[in-house]
């Protein structure tokens, strides 16, 4: 069954489309998250599943009930925002109950949530202190915790992490992580920042100027991104995209960069469209820079000799910056390989995690 189900949603500010026929299914227990830069849209369309934002155009079902013109408090849902929202004046059990005593849950009820999720959460110990005595991850628990108590159909996380340190914020993206494994519920988390998009979404649904541009597995977006913006919004680095055009040689197709005497790669076992015209197609050639190596893989690597101009050390790993037709290629390596600047190496591209993507329409080929 679809939990949640947005149709053909549009959502204007003024003479502003920030939201364009929006279409999302999501099936009970998923974990979907909205991904994509500031401005793009992905938090009022939390806001709108909320039922904080009005819509234009569109429905928004939940158990495949129209709740468009329903109000937030009749939604079963349950929010967690970025600024805790927690009231200062209460103490965490206040605040963790006060969703069930508004709904007049029973005193037996809101005990046996409380004890129950304070227990989950390891806030058990905190139930009587205020929220300025707590640390960030702790008023972060107890807004999850508030939410939790209340048993909602869907989870709504707006930017939950990005007021908390590095340190802190990966160990609560574990827990978040661990809460959906054992509950199982259905979520909707909005991020602008990709590694926890990839680390807890079952989904993910990438969006740039009001339009989704792809929506998938963690997997299939990493190794077939739909179009250009996709692939450059995902990894860090992000994919190489390099500018060039598709030619026919003894009834093999070859890529070659702007500069025609630039190597020519060749393209090996790539799932075309058999209707399209591929011979002097221009397109750009994506590969990740972790499918570069400076080792033979295997027998289908591609072998090419580039110059290496530029090398960012960081920790365990090492980027450097290759020069291929006039254009930067990156490659990510151990730091521990051992790579001269200014001077040609051989370089192997694996061949077969490659994206081509049409240059005029930037989709993928």
């Amino acid at each position: 069954m679809k939990t949640l189900k947005i149709e053909d949603l549009s959502k204007n500010f003024g003479t502003t489309e920030v939201l364009k026929k929006i279409n999302l299914d999501i099936d009970e227990g998923n974990f979907l998250v909205l991904l994509g830069p500031s401005g793009c849209g992905k938090s009022t369309l939390l806001n709108i599943i909320a039922g904080l934002e009005t819509i234009n155009e569109g429905n928004v079902y939940i158990d495949d009930y129209n709740v468009s013109k329903v109000e937030p408090k009749d939604r079963n849902i349950a929010m967690v925002f970025q600024s805790y929202a927690l009231y200062p004046s209460m103490n965490v059990k206040e605040n963790m109950i006060f969703g069930l005593k508004q709904a007049k849950a029973s005193k037996e009820k809101i005990e046996e949530q409380l004890k129950k999720v304070s227990s989950f959460l390891k806030v058990d110990e905190l139930l009587k202190r205020k929220p300025s005595q707590l640390s960030g991850g702790q008023r972060q628990r107890v807004a999850i915790g508030r939410a939790l108590v209340r048993e909602p159909r869907i989870f709504l996380f707006d930017e939950p992490l990005s007021n908390l340190d590095a340190k802190l914020r990966v160990e609560m993206r574990r827990e978040i992580k661990k809460l959906h494994q054992t509950l199982k519920t259905t979520v909707v988390y909005v991020t602008h920042d990709q590694t926890e998009a990839m680390s807890l979404g079952t989904k993910i649904a990438i969006m740039n100027h009001g339009v989704i541009q792809q929506n998938d597995t963690p997997e299939i977006i990493y190794n077939k991104p739909s179009n250009t913006f996709v692939a450059d919004f995902i990894g860090s680095p992000s994919m190489n995209l390099i500018q060039g055009k598709i030619i026919k040689k003894s009834d093999q197709f070859l890529f070659v960069g702007n500069d025609s005497k630039a190597t020519h790669i060749p393209i090996k076992n790539y799932n075309f469209d058999k209707n399209m015209e591929l011979n002097n197609k221009e397109i750009y050639f994506g590969i990740r820079p972790e499918h570069i190596y400076y080792k033979k893989s295997n027998d289908d690597d591609f072998e090419i000799k580039l110059k290496a101009e530029l090398s960012e050390y960081i920790g365990n790993e090492q980027i450097i910056t290759f020069n291929y037709s006039e254009q930067e290629i990156l490659a990510k390596f151990p730091s521990t390989a051992k790579i001269e600047i200014n001077k040609e190496i051989n370089l192997y591209f694996d061949l077969s995690q490659i994206s081509l993507f049409d240059k005029n329409s930037k989709e993928r080929i």
